[in-house]
């Protein structure tokens, strides 16, 4: 439909690279989301919990995450101006 997809995991590159055509696939989590209209978090993995949104937050096009693991700090991210979306749970939209 016209998007453009561009995925990172810390154990699964390579052997995602053959189901995913179509995906761009790097290795690292901040230059996954540089310039993304939305960041779409599907795994816990610490690294994605722990990410600088901070930094995040300056190098995305629009503040847009959706949680699917309902992981991630909620309230940060509002407060950060991103529009916080989550399964199961409210949206949370910046202050």
């Amino acid at each position: 439909m016209g998007a453009t997809v561009t995925a990172t995991d810390p154990a699964a590159l390579e052997g995602a690279a053959p189901l995913l055509a179509g995906t761009t696939l790097v290795a690292d989590a901040y230059d996954c989301v540089r310039g993304s209209d939305a960041v779409v978090l599907v795994t816990e993995w610490p690294c994605f919990r722990e990410l600088d949104w901070h930094r995040v937050a300056q190098s995305v096009a629009r503040r847009i995450v959706v949680d699917g693991r309902n992981c991630l700090d909620a309230g940060l991210l509002a407060r950060l101006g991103f529009a916080y979306h989550s399964v199961g749970r409210r949206a949370l939209l910046p202050d």
